[in-house]
């Protein structure tokens, strides 16, 4: 049986086929490495919500919720977790923003390629997300980096390695991943329509 301790679910509330908190909780029902709260086209107020209902969600479940994008927004929140586009992550890890991410244990950005990889391990990345690794519909016509890539991504960098893009909840594929050296795997377009 499939199980989903290595799996990071990524939320898009678009794809959620009940309302997104009975989605929310389905999800942590299944007891995932961690949830990040995607969500970015919301406003930083509306997120805000969201991400207060999301925490409470999680916790009551002892998933740990990553908050992705408003770091301000998490550091009020109390969220210790986030998810930063690469882009945002180096302007916050210029001398300038430095401060906003000291009150945070775990940093996470996303890759698509070795030198980004390396350069978000030594702006102080936790974890990284590398992809696409599969052909996705997120992604369409985009041809995936494949487990090459992954494997050459995790071979050069000291922290865990989340691969994304068509991944999905079949035993095969996720060993195929960690065999790459990869933690686990991040599943968005699934764990929506659990």
């Amino acid at each position: 049986m499939f199980t989903f301790d290595s799996i990071i679910a990524v939320t898009n509330r678009h794809l959620s086929c009940r309302p997104f908190p009975e989605q929310l909780e389905r999800i942590c029902s299944c007891r995932p490495h961690a949830v990040i709260l995607r969500e970015k086209d919301l406003p930083e107020s509306a997120y805000e919500e969201l991400a207060r209902e999301a925490l409470a969600i999680c916790k009551e479940y002892s998933v740990p919720c990553i908050l992705h994008t408003y770091a301000e927004t998490a550091k009020k929140l109390g969220c210790t977790s986030i998810h930063l586009p690469l882009p945002l992550f180096r302007r916050y890890s210029g001398e300038a923003n430095k401060l906003i991410l000291k009150d945070f244990s775990c940093i996470g950005t996303s890759i698509h390629s070795v030198e980004e990889a390396l350069e978000a391990q030594q702006l102080g990345a936790t974890y990284l997300t590398a992809g696409h690794i599969y052909a996705t519909d997120c992604k369409k016509g985009l041809p995936p980096r494949g487990t090459d890539f992954l494997r050459e991504v995790c071979s050069l960098v000291s922290i865990p390695v989340y691969a994304i893009g068509g991944i999905k909840a079949d035993e095969t594929q996720i060993q195929e991943i960690t065999a790459c050296g990869a933690r686990g795997g991040c599943m968005m377009s699934e764990m929506m329509q659990i």
